[in-house]
């Protein structure tokens, strides 16, 4: 499904880029312009440059440059669509997708109504725990919990009754049906025996009753399902329950708390991973925010995928218990898979994040922090602290272990620097341990280097410049509307193919976009790639010529000669090569006078040379 163009024209024509980037990072203005320390690489002088008249940025430093749309897309780490939505949301615009008619429609229908229902769920129960008198026993915990009011408005956090059936209810009442109740998770089916008979009758009732609410969000901060906690330490029930899955929520690919801390993220380049929600929003209001938790207790693939985009480091803040710990464990494989550098910061027995830092506070937490053990060596002591490494059974068996964990290391030098200290810690031969490594490796199923191939997510080449000529008229065709008139008029359909460099004035040409509106260029930039974009994010910002229309014919004439000369060098080549048929040397020389009269008529009516600017 694909957002139609006159929509993404409309969130780019209420999205000024000064204001949007301004949310993110102070501007100073600048004459004309915006200026700052660009956020995409690090530089003393400011180079990153906003355009307010043109709606575009541009970094003379790293060439990164752009619309509000590709701003978004690498600040934020989002997709296109992604970042589109998150413009939508701010402008307050509705985006209707364009869709096939049959099951693709309605699963975007269910999907609409979906994200409606939990968004406002989480509007009931936050009012719940925050106006009404049945959300006093939340309240009452957020205080001893030490969380205020403001933090829980901030994190939108809730309350659910102790009642089989008042979110049913209220949701019956607001239009929704219960089959999409069921459908979301948020109510539940039972069967149950009736009056003893064989007659079994189905029965809904809320999933969670007598919880504090903590919505869970995407990326771009919409309410795709919720964890539950109880509220008594002497409880029966789970202490968590999260949303089952559904169309919009898969657990083992979620992050509690990313759309908040993602910036955080990318700025510490390094993520603290703790295990619950209240750990996560203690730490990130005490001002500790590159943080974020899992569903659950362990990473998954997917989940190490998203932080690989973000961050090279992982910091495990699992409880001190065995369960944390069996927790950090399994957290190893697929973090490591991803390449990330992980340290585990153990906390003080009985404690956790939420614990430590309304005791102890920020910096004892900092310290803790800054103080973790890289894994292995965290690990290695965790295993040969309780064996007797005296006895070569005993040794034999923690080298496997470990060995075991060593395999999951892609990247070469780290791995030999683990196997390493792992040997002089062990008194075993480095070479030994690199075996039984690489016997894991067979284990595992993978090659005896248990590499995979070098890729940066995210990362794209830096596209090369085309030749001054092409690049002048790819200006003109952009900013000036008689300009782009008279190439449109040109044959350019035949010159361009097979041009080096032509690509992006094809493709400049090719778009329906109108130069003077800057609305419209930032709708025709969002179909670019990052490197296309930046071109042309650097051309929108430089000095249009004077008389554009009258330049852009004399570059393209230029073009053109350029072009014929190179048909004429080639043609008579092919006249010089033995053994032609008398039919090829006619056609041949026929082709040669056509062209040597095409480019005297240039030379009789454009005499004008092409001005630089």
């Amino acid at each position: 499904m694909a957002i139609p163009p006159e929509t993404i024209e409309q969130i780019a024509s209420a999205n000024d880029i000064v204001e949007v980037i301004g949310t993110y990072f102070p501007l100073k203005r600048a004459g004309a312009t915006f200026k700052a320390l660009c956020p995409f690489h690090q530089e003393k002088t400011p180079s990153f440059t906003v355009s307010p008249s043109r709606q575009s940025f541009h970094c003379f430093g790293c060439g990164a440059g752009g619309s509000v749309f590709r701003f978004v897309m690498e600040y934020e780490h989002l997709d296109f669509p992604a970042a589109a939505r998150k413009l939508a949301q701010r402008a307050g615009i509705a985006i209707i997708e364009e869709r096939p008619s049959g099951n693709e429609n309605g699963q975007h229908e269910a999907r609409r109504m979906l994200l409606k229902l939990h968004a406002e769920a989480a509007e009931w129960f936050h009012e719940n725990l925050m106006k009404r008198e049945l959300g006093a026993p939340g309240r009452e915990y957020l205080k001893t919990r030490g969380i205020s009011a403001e933090v829980a408005r901030s994190w939108k956090l809730g309350y659910a009754p102790e009642s089989w059936d008042s979110f049913s209810k209220w949701a019956a009442d607001h239009g929704y049906a219960q089959r999409d109740l069921i459908a979301s998770g948020l109510v539940s089916m039972r069967e149950s025996d009736s009056n003893q008979t064989s007659n079994i009758k189905h029965q809904t009732y809320d999933r969670f009753r007598g919880r504090l609410m903590f919505p869970i969000a995407n990326d771009i901060g919409e309410v795709i399902a919720f964890s539950g906690r109880v509220l008594t330490a002497e409880a029966s029930a789970a202490k968590y329950i999260n949303s089952p899955e559904t169309p919009l929520f898969r657990k083992g690919e979620v992050l509690f708390g990313l759309h908040k801390t993602k910036r955080a993220l990318i700025e510490a380049n390094s993520a603290i991973v703790c295990e619950g929600q209240l750990d996560l929003i203690t730490l990130f209001q005490a001002g500790i925010q590159n943080v974020v938790a899992p569903q659950g207790t362990a990473f998954t693939e997917r989940q190490a995928h998203t932080l690989k985009r973000l961050v090279a480091e992982v910091v495990l803040c699992f409880d001190a218990d065995a369960a944390g710990q069996k927790a950090a464990e399994r957290s190893l494989e697929a973090l490591l898979q991803n390449d990330l550098i992980v340290r585990v910061a153990e906390m003080p027995p009985g404690e956790d994040p939420d614990s430590l830092v309304r005791k102890a506070g920020r910096e004892a937490f900092e310290k803790l922090i800054a103080a973790a053990p890289d894994f292995f060596d965290y690990w290695t002591e965790k295993k040969t602290s309780t064996a007797n490494l005296s006895s070569l059974g005993e040794k034999l068996r923690v080298a496997r272990e470990l060995a075991g964990a060593v395999a999951h290391v892609r990247d070469p030098l780290m791995r030999g620097e683990v196997i390493n200290r792992i040997a002089a810690r062990l008194a075993i031969r480095a070479a030994d341990l690199d075996k039984a490594v690489r016997a894991s490796y067979s284990a595992l199923g993978r090659d005896g280097a248990g590499t995979r191939s070098a890729q940066v997510e995210g990362s794209t080449a830096v596209t090369p410049a085309p030749p001054h000529d092409l690049a002048m008229l790819c200006l003109l065709a952009l900013r000036d509307e008689n300009a782009r008139n008279f190439l449109l008029a040109q044959n350019w359909r035949k010159t361009l193919p097979g041009l080096p460099g032509a690509e992006l004035l094809a493709k400049i040409l090719t778009a329906n976009f109108r130069p003077d509106d800057p609305a419209s260029l930032s709708a025709f930039e969002s179909t670019l790639e990052s490197g296309d974009e930046a071109l042309v994010s650097g051309w929108l910002l430089q000095r249009l010529p004077e008389e554009p229309a009258t330049v852009a014919r004399e570059w393209w004439n230029g073009l053109r000669q350029a072009g014929l000369r190179r048909e004429l060098d080639a043609a008579e080549s092919k006249l010089r090569r033995p053994s032609l048929t008398a039919g090829e040397i006619m056609q041949l020389q026929k082709q040669v006078l056509d062209l040597r009269e095409q480019l005297h008529d240039f030379d009789r009516f454009s005499p004008a040379r092409p001005r630089e600017t």
